[in-house]
C-alpha cells in the first residue's frame, strides 16, 4: 500500500505528458507533411519535385497532399488527418490565412512543428515562413515590368487566384503602392479571380478586354492566370497591343512568350522553393533552426538570409524571350 502514491504520481505524469505529445511514428524516419494550395497546380507539382529531393537528402519521409482545387476547408481536413497520423512537422501553403491557422495551432498543441511556405498563416500558427521573395519585391517587380512594357501609361487589370488568397492580396497591395508612387499615368481598372484555373483566367481576361477597350496590360499574380490571360489576348487578336505578364512557370508560358503574346514571366526557382521548405521543416523539427537565427544552411542552396521569422529564397527572376529556353521547369 505504501507504493500506491508513487505509482499514481508516475501514472499522472505519463498521462499529462501524453496530452501534449503526438502519436509516435512507427518507421523511425522524420515525417514531413507538405500541404499545397492545390495539388493539381503545376506550380505545386514543381514544388513537390524539389521537396522530394530534399527529403531524399535528409532520409525523411514526405507526405504530399492537398485539395484538387483551391479549397480552404479541404486543407483543414488534411491537417487534421496529419495530426491523427502524428507527423513530425507540417509545411503548409495557406489558401486562407485565418481559416487554416486554427488547425495549425491545434497541430502545434499536439506537439507537431509547423512551418509555412509560398503563402503564410498567422505568425503564432507556425515557427518560420519560407518566403520565395518579399511581397514588396514581387509587387515592385510586377509593376515596374508592366510600366516598362507600356511606357508608363494606360489602363491595366489584374488576374488573381482567389479574392481571399493572402499572398496574392499582399502582392496586389504592393502593386498598388508602387503604381501610386512611381506611375501616376497608369490606372488599375479591375481585379478578377481565376480560382487558380487557366480556363477561368482566360474567360475573365476576355471579359476585361471587352469591358475596357483601352486596356494596355494584364498582370496575372497566379501561375494559371498567365497562360489563361495570354490565350484570351491571342484569341482577341490583341497580341502585342495588350501586354501580358505575371507570375508563372516558364514551361507553361514558353510558347506564348516565343509568339510575343506574353512579354514577361516573373517567378523564382520553384523547385528550389520546395527543396528549401523541406530543409527548413526538418531543421525546425530537429531543433536545429530556432527563433533568432539570421541565416540558414540550406544544403545545396547554400546559406540563405533569415529576416525575422522569414527564411528568404531570393529575389524574383524575369523570364523573357531571350532567356526562357534556359529553364525547363
Amino acid at each position: 500500500m505504501k507504493n500506491i502514491p508513487w505509482i499514481l504520481t508516475c501514472a499522472a505524469a505519463i498521462f499529462l505528458s501524453g496530452c501534449n505529445s503526438k502519436p509516435s511514428n512507427s518507421n523511425g524516419k522524420l515525417t514531413i507533411g507538405l500541404l499545397p494550395k492545390s495539388k493539381g497546380n503545376q506550380y505545386f507539382v514543381t514544388c513537390e519535385k524539389g521537396a522530394r529531393l530534399a527529403a531524399a537528402d535528409l532520409g525523411a519521409e514526405l507526405l504530399f497532399d492537398g485539395p484538387t482545387n483551391t479549397d480552404p476547408a479541404k486543407q483543414n481536413e488534411i491537417v487534421e488527418n496529419w495530426i491523427s497520423l502524428g507527423v513530425d512537422v507540417i509545411a503548409a501553403a495557406c489558401e486562407n490565412k485565418d481559416g487554416i491557422s486554427t488547425a495549425l495551432k491545434k497541430a502545434q498543441q499536439a506537439g507537431i512543428k509547423v512551418v509555412t511556405y509560398d503563402a503564410d498563416a498567422q505568425p503564432d500558427a507556425r515557427a518560420f515562413f519560407v518566403n520565395q521573395a518579399t511581397a514588396e519585391g514581387i509587387g515592385d517587380q510586377l509593376m515596374d515590368t508592366a510600366a516598362t512594357l507600356t511606357g508608363g501609361e494606360g489602363e491595366f487589370a489584374i488576374i488573381t487566384a482567389t479574392l481571399t488568397a493572402a499572398n496574392t492580396n499582399e502582392w496586389i497591395k504592393y502593386i498598388k503602392i508602387r503604381q501610386a508612387a512611381k506611375y501616376p499615368n497608369m490606372k488599375l481598372v479591375d481585379i478578377k479571380p481565376s480560382d487558380d484555373q487557366k480556363d477561368k483566367a482566360q474567360q475573365e481576361t476576355t471579359n476585361l478586354l471587352s469591358a475596357y477597350p483601352n486596356l494596355k496590360a494584364v498582370i496575372a499574380v497566379c501561375s494559371p492566370g498567365v497562360p489563361g490571360a495570354a490565350e484570351a489576348v491571342k484569341q482577341a487578336g490583341k497580341t502585342g497591343t495588350v501586354k501580358v505578364l505575371g507570375l508563372g512557370l516558364p514551361s507553361e508560358n514558353k510558347a506564348y512568350v516565343k509568339e510575343g503574346v506574353t512579354q514577361a514571366v516573373i517567378l523564382w526557382k520553384v523547385e528550389d522553393l520546395g527543396y528549401l521548405t523541406v530543409q527548413v521543416a526538418a531543421a525546425v523539427a530537429q531543433g536545429k533552426l530556432q527563433a533568432g537565427a539570421t541565416e540558414f544552411d540550406a544544403g545545396k542552396l547554400g546559406k540563405l538570409e533569415i529576416k525575422g521569422d522569414n527564411v528568404l529564397l531570393g529575389k524574383p527572376f524575369v523570364f523573357t524571350k531571350e532567356n526562357i529556353d534556359q529553364f525547363d521547369f
